[in-house]
């Protein structure tokens, strides 16, 4: 059985920093997509960023400088750091594990805020 679990959200005021860690438990990790995305109250659900089993990145216009993300196959881990935190990104963070149908985290919450 798959699971994905993340951590790592806070409250935290504007222009300070989180690091956001999700570790997977299923077998293919090294080969999945993995994702970040986030879900503020009354918003729909973005993507944040995603890594590519090769380690190519994407990320959305909004954190682009300012976020990165990053795999450790080894440990089944993919991090998100956020820098310059702002709070219009207060939000429900989720992991995605992009391996056969997709599984989601159940999501770490992180509030900008002074």
């Amino acid at each position: 059985q798959v699971q994905v679990v993340e951590s790592g959200g806070g409250l935290v005021q504007p222009g300070g920093s989180l690091r956001l860690s999700c570790v997977a438990s299923g077998r293919a990790f090294s080969i999945a997509l993995m994702g970040w995305y986030r879900q503020a109250p009354g918003k729909q659900r973005e993507r944040v960023a995603r890594i590519s089993s090769g380690g190519d990145t994407n990320y959305a216009d909004s954190v682009k400088g300012r976020f990165t993300i990053s795999r450790d196959n080894d440990k089944k881990m993919v991090y998100l750091q956020m820098n310059s935190l702002k709070p219009e990104d207060t939000a429900l963070y989720y992991c995605y594990f992009g391996v056969g149908p997709g599984y989601w985290g159940q999501g770490t919450q992180v509030t900008v805020s002074s």
